[in-house]
């Protein structure tokens, strides 16, 4: 059958493609494990240039509940970071934190439960999206970490030119040999690296979290970050022929070559034991349940072969591209504290 459409024509390899190093269960498990390690950290690209953090407190401020303090540091020449971290009032130093991560919105703000634009009011009300206000109440230390290509990190307007924040700078990364799913993941290790200099932080309980793009940088950085006790990637888990590779989404998702070898699934071999919650939406039109329900399947065999198949947990709620605080917190709870 002729077809003019390049769809068509990627829409046919990822039917029938298979990935050289996709999870067996028949092959030896820690030299298959080793083989994908090294391979991604091969398609993430080159490492960023580590400089000094140069950490600098701008305010800080009382709230009803928790302490807020502003905090700009540096991950590599050139690169900044804003970040807000909140410390509850009736927690215990050292308190366990939760850095989240906001996806494609207006910022960090969000996690906050600020509203600043029109349509944030619902991102925080009907999504859940006020992060750190939910892991204030928790108990634990909240970062909200402002991401390259989001809020106060966006690109110039100039640039833009009607495209999503990310997806020049996701371009020209690619272009000088790095992803901009690596740029993120450093940019929250080097935050790990400033919360760990903190005597208010118990450096033992670091968790990250986030949704859709935060999710995307949640799960991935979880695979490169050990000191990541607990991981909670929320509307990004998927199989690449349910979501990124069979419709429209930011460049900032993309690791070039990556379906050639794996696929999401296979990456929680570099997370595992440590704990891992799945969080998807039944109705998510970006991330389709099928993919997820695909992908955490090969989850629960590598977490299996780990000998920890209870530290992962897929908890799927009844709508579409959000959080699901409800459903979520308690299962954290009992994995971050024990």
């Amino acid at each position: 059958m002729t077809s003019f459409s390049p769809d068509a024509c990627h829409t046919y390899m990822f039917k029938n493609r298979k990935p050289m190093l996709s999870f067996d269960p028949s092959v030896d498990y820690n030299a298959w494990k080793m083989r994908v390690k090294e391979k991604f950290e091969e398609l993430l690209g080159d490492e960023p240039e580590r400089v000094d953090l140069h950490t600098a407190v701008e305010w800080e401020e009382e709230r009803d509940t928790y302490i807020e303090r502003r905090i700009v540091f540096d991950t590599e020449p050139q690169a900044s970071v804003p970040c807000h971290l909140l410390l509850p009032k009736n927690g215990k130093s050292p308190l366990p934190v939760v850095i989240c991560l906001q996806g494609h919105s207006s910022g960090m703000h969000i996690s906050l439960g600020r509203p600043k634009f029109g349509g944030d009011e619902d991102l925080i009300s009907g999504g859940d999206r006020d992060f750190a206000l939910q892991i204030v109440r928790e108990g634990y230390a909240a970062l909200v970490l402002e991401q390259r290509g989001f809020g106060e990190r966006k690109c110039d307007e100039k640039i833009l030119k009607g495209y999503t924040t990310c997806s020049h700078p996701a371009m020209v990364a690619s272009l000088l040999g790095r992803t901009f799913i690596r740029e993120r993941a450093w940019d929250v290790s080097r935050a790990i690296d400033m919360l760990e200099t903190l005597p208010e932080i118990d450096k033992e309980h670091i968790a990250l979290m986030g949704n859709s793009g935060g999710g995307t940088a949640t799960y991935y950085t979880a695979a490169i970050d050990p000191r990541i006790k607990v991981a909670m990637p929320s509307c990004a888990v998927c199989a690449f022929d349910h979501s990124i590779g069979i419709m429209r989404h930011c460049d900032c998702n993309y690791i070039p070559r990556m379906a050639k070898y794996f696929d999401m699934g296979e990456v929680a071999c570099m997370i595992a034991p440590r704990p891992l919650i799945v969080v998807a939406g039944e109705k998510d039109h970006g991330f389709l349940i099928e993919g997820v329900r695909k992908v955490y399947r090969v989850i629960e065999e590598i977490y299996k072969k780990e000998g920890a198949p209870d530290n992962c947990k897929l908890i799927v709620g009844p709508e579409g591209h959000r959080f699901y605080a409800d459903l979520s917190w308690d299962t954290f709870r009992k994995f971050l504290i024990g």
